[in-house]
């Protein structure tokens, strides 16, 4: 199977739902499997207690090695340890050879950590046997303060990168914040902020912007209503920490057929008037930037991330 990617600006395939399952999450990694995520990310990080690390990254493996060759799978990330914790090698030498579609870098400083990420897995590769580049490359670009400052660091950093998303939890305890979240769910200023600059950082690498996880997996109205926000202001897709959470998010993420509709119209009417900056379509005027929307809508409406 030649791996396409989780998603470019010009791939066809759009990730929706990434749900999280620890590595030593035993039958919970087989229900992932089986929720209709997009993505299942195994986690080396916050779920797994420092002294059971090393059998996780065993059992990642061995659940890797099983699952790679499962027709119409999800795709497959690990969470591994971020770069300043001294794990990382030890996770990538465990996960590597289990030929994962992607790695997900927490806690990324821009560029740079991508690129120091790109080399560890080109050298484990090529060990493994494994084509370069085979293992793609997702950030959490604002778990520190510092990654703030970073955001736009991010294009033309590896090839490998796939996408970029975002985290609030790690993010509050660095700034010393009582909370992340108002009495009515809605994310307080400073982790706004850290949501623009990843979809501005995102945009800028020209790579999807997933959005984070809500953790009031019990709440589904509250759920849909920011997967809803997440969709219309251009998030590709969301995390998810249950599996109850994967179809709203599928669902929010998923172009309408009056949306598709409406997208096929724009450019078809582009396609008939070929150097036009603009296009009248049932009395509305739609430009240049409406047709790069309609072929992003079409775009995601390509596929739905099974490999």
């Amino acid at each position: 199977m030649s791996p396409p990617g989780l998603h470019t600006h010009a791939a066809a395939v759009t990730m929706r739902s990434f749900l999280f399952v620890p590595a030593d999450g035993g039958s919970k990694l087989d229900k992932a499997m089986a929720s209709g995520a997009d993505a299942v990310i195994v986690d080396l990080e916050d779920s797994i207690a420092p002294e059971r690390k090393a059998q996780a990254r065993g059992l990642a493996a061995a659940f890797l090695k099983e699952a790679v060759g499962q027709a119409a799978r999800p795709r497959l990330l690990v969470r591994i340890n971020g770069l300043q914790t001294g794990l990382a090698d030890a996770d990538l030498d465990a996960v590597v050879p289990a030929r994962p579609d992607a790695i997900m870098l927490p806690k990324a400083e821009g560029g740079a950590a991508v690129v120091h990420a790109d080399a560890k897995l080109a050298a484990r590769e090529a060990i493994a046997g494994i084509a370069d580049g085979h293992i793609k490359i997702v950030a959490i670009a604002t778990e520190t303060a510092q990654a703030l400052f970073l955001a736009g660091t991010y294009r033309a950093s590896s090839a490998r990168l796939s996408g970029l998303t975002w985290g609030a939890e790690d993010l509050s305890a660095e700034l010393g914040a009582e909370a992340n979240r108002d009495a009515e769910g809605r994310f307080l200023d400073p982790y706004r902020l850290a949501r623009i600059l990843c979809l501005a950082g995102a945009s800028a690498a020209l790579v999807p912007a997933i959005d984070t996880v809500y953790v009031d997996f019990r709440n589904e109205a509250g759920l849909r209503r920011e997967c809803e926000e997440a969709r219309r202001d251009g998030f590709s897709g969301k995390m998810a920490i249950h599996p109850a959470q994967v179809a709203v998010m599928n669902d929010v993420f998923t172009p309408k057929p009056e949306a598709i509709a409406r997208a096929r119209a724009i450019v078809a009417a582009f396609a008939a008037a070929p150097g036009a900056g603009a296009v009248g379509i049932g009395g509305v005027m739609y430009d240049r930037p409406h047709l790069a929307r309609a072929k992003q809508v079409l775009g995601r409406a390509g596929g739905n991330g099974t490999a």
